[in-house]
């Protein structure tokens, strides 16, 4: 059964019928297919592993959502931090953004070069873990548990479409608001006082921020404080890939680490630099890297 639409309720804030009325961390420990995190380090997963410079949790999607959903029974919220390899060259070059990332409660790999130079250093990531993804098995997630989600960011009527196509596909899923606060709103103490009176007065369980790294995680930094028990995951292009106003690339190319050449050729003006002059030279030397140290490792 497809849920009712979103409505509109108050300035950037729409509701689904009766959404946001479950208790944070209050849904019990009965749903389905949901299964505690497997115990490895203290805090019950594997320790972490360092790859192109930042320290990824070696843990696979349906771990993740296991890991959020366990944390949400127990009113314990956090954030997620989806590097990929242009993060992590940001991060190569600003010690500020590498603890930023550090501090994240969960950091998985948004990019096949991290998961292949992981198994090339022998401390191999299970698998690519996206914040594209995440945003569908999440949602499935606080629909099965009764978790309200919130959108934050996008351009204008691209968080609502993306609430209106998660609520069609995930029965039952409350979205208690979205917001897409105007261009560099994040340097005004008004607006972001706004936009922060918003975000709590809706009380999510889960909170998508779709505003690139690192305006979407320094903002989550600010907020987590005024929602303990909610998490936070820094989703970049995900809420814009699920209203379908940009494309995703083929499941295969997903899979096989050529999805920024779909996103290239449809985006060649903002991307080509990003990409090309900027991305690939960082992914070749990481790759580099990585094989002169198994190969060095290997003559030990």
């Amino acid at each position: 059964m497809v849920p009712a639409p979103v409505v509109p309720s108050a300035p950037g804030v729409l509701l689904s019928p009766g959404a946001a009325r479950a208790p944070q961390g209050a849904a019990g420990s009965g749903v389905a297919g949901v299964r505690e995190p497997d115990a490895g380090r203290t805090g019950g997963r594997p320790a972490r592993v360092e790859v192109a410079g930042v320290e990824v949790d070696p843990l696979t999607e349906r771990q993740v959502v296991d890991w959020v959903a366990t944390a949400l029974r127990r009113g314990t919220g956090g954030h997620i931090v989806t590097p990929n390899i242009d993060i992590c060259r940001a991060v190569s070059r600003e010690p500020a953004l590498r603890r930023l990332v550090a501090a994240a409660d969960l950091v998985v790999a948004d990019g096949m070069p991290l998961v292949w130079a992981s198994r090339l250093l022998g401390t191999a990531i299970p698998e690519r873990v996206t914040g594209a993804d995440l945003i569908w098995s999440l949602s499935a997630m606080a629909a099965a548990a009764g978790h309200p989600v919130y959108l934050l960011g996008g351009p204008p009527g691209v968080a609502a479409a993306a609430a209106r196509e998660l609520t069609a596909r995930c029965a039952g899923l409350a979205v208690c608001g979205v917001d897409a606060p105007p261009y560099g709103f994040d340097r005004s103490a008004e607006v972001l006082a706004e936009v922060r009176a918003r975000l709590v007065a809706a009380g999510p369980g889960i909170v998508f921020v779709g505003l690139g790294f690192p305006k979407q995680d320094r903002l989550i930094a600010e907020l987590r404080a005024d929602l303990p028990q909610a998490w936070f995951v820094g989703c970049g292009s995900a809420i814009a890939f699920a209203a379908g106003s940009v494309a995703r690339a083929p499941a295969w190319m997903r899979r096989t680490g050529t999805e920024w050449l779909f996103r290239l050729a449809a985006e060649p003006d903002r991307l080509a630099r990003r990409y090309l002059v900027d991305d690939l030279p960082f992914a070749l030397r990481l790759m580099a890297r990585s094989l002169r140290d198994r190969w060095t490792s290997a003559r030990r």
